[in-house]
């Protein structure tokens, strides 16, 4: 059985049951449902549509479910909806989901949430660390959300800076978490930016793509975490680089900079440099300063913090950092690595290991718990 079949059919299912007039939240319980018994048939009696055998199964299910609390009318008139046997359209629904989910009813936050539960096939946990608040937090976002669009017919698609703001979130997870997203993610990214003439549609793809263009190099054989100054430039993809680069410089050529345009300006500089030695930290501030501005997140400025580390000196750095909340993800590690540049290893040793601790992935734990190691190896005893 294969499961990443069935991941990839699913959008295009759920898709299939709204526009058929299921309320969003009894259509994903159907097409769950549809699932499961998938895993259980397919194996002794794999079926020559798959889609279209989702599509049927999907709907009786989602009918078995109204018959439950829906008036004998409207369930016969939902029955005689059902979808005709035969192959099933192969058109990819997966980007018109993404529209449906950001519907006007929820707030952006609300809509990112839920599309990334539903669509995008992260699970809460993965959802909440993306925000930056607690599992239960983001649970009740997702059930309130669902409850919003309980019984709301799906015409009226959200707006396109929700939906690029949850391709970022899915390229993300992809490039750095436990399922691979990213790929799907540049694929759907691509549609829209040809689809809509959004300047921050193509800021996006140029960004996923100069990012996805190192990820060979990211990490070693052993599959341990390669840090961009060690990484092997020879291994980047060029050709991505250049199309990512040519993308970027007409989106900044329309003068209507966002965020995924700015946060491209920074990649593409690291990808410009020909040695780690040779980055342009000076613009890049720059540019982390243009993002402060436009975002006013967090997560920028402690970026912000180890390009000035870097521009600057480690003091200047950890005087940027220290402006900062401690509690925020990664924070422990940044002053981990300013600590060592600025030639204080016995601090730096302790707060790596201390980051290992609150690190989200266990390549990224693994590789902080050798940075500690490192530096206590060569200390006198």
């Amino acid at each position: 059985m294969d499961e990443s079949l069935l991941r990839s059919l699913t959008p295009g299912v759920l898709t299939v049951l709204v526009r058929r007039g299921a309320d969003f939240a009894a259509a994903e319980d159907a097409v769950q449902d549809a699932l499961v018994e998938a895993l259980r048939a397919w194996p002794a009696d794999p079926p020559r549509d798959a889609k279209g055998w989702l599509v049927t199964v999907a709907w009786r299910k989602f009918l078995d479910q109204a018959r439950a609390d829906t008036a004998r009318r409207r369930r016969e008139d939902r029955v005689e909806e059902e979808p005709a046997p035969g192959p099933a359209p192969a058109a990819d629904d997966t980007l018109q989901l993404y529209f449906l989910c950001a519907h006007p009813s929820l707030t952006p936050a609300s809509a990112v949430a839920l599309t990334l539960r539903a669509v995008g096939g992260l699970t809460t946990r993965q959802i909440a660390r993306a925000y930056l608040v607690p599992e239960a937090t983001m649970a009740q976002r997702i059930s309130r959300a669902k409850r919003t669009v309980a019984g709301v017919r799906f015409d009226q698609p959200g707006d396109v800076a929700t939906v690029l703001r949850v391709l970022y979130l899915v390229f993300n997870e992809g490039y750095s978490g436990d399922v691979d997203l990213a790929a799907e993610a540049i694929r759907l990214t691509r549609q829209l930016a040809a689809r809509v003439d959004h300047p921050e549609a193509a800021g996006l793809l140029a960004l996923m793509l100069l990012h996805h263009a190192r990820r060979a190099a990211r990490t070693a054989p052993d599959g341990s975490l390669v840090p961009l100054a060690e990484q092997d430039r020879g291994r980047w993809d060029t050709a991505s680089i250049a199309e990512g680069v040519a993308i970027l410089q007409a989106a900044l050529a329309r003068d209507r900079l966002g965020e995924f345009q700015a946060q491209a300006a920074v990649a593409a500089l690291h990808a410009d440099a020909p040695t780690a030695e040779e980055t342009d930290w000076v613009q890049i501030v720059e540019w982390y300063d243009e993002l402060t501005r436009l975002t006013d997140s967090p997560v920028v400025r402690l970026n912000r913090a180890v390009a000035v580390g870097e521009a600057d000196g480690p003091r200047a750095g950890l005087a940027a950092l220290a402006e900062l909340d401690a509690s925020l993800p990664r924070h422990t590690a940044v002053a981990a690595y300013l600590h060592e540049r600025d030639g204080d290893p016995a601090t730096a040793a302790r707060l790596y290991a201390e980051a290992a601790h609150k690190a989200p992935h266990l390549a990224e734990r693994d590789h902080l718990t050798r940075q500690a190691a490192r530096l206590n190896a060569r200390r006198p005893r």
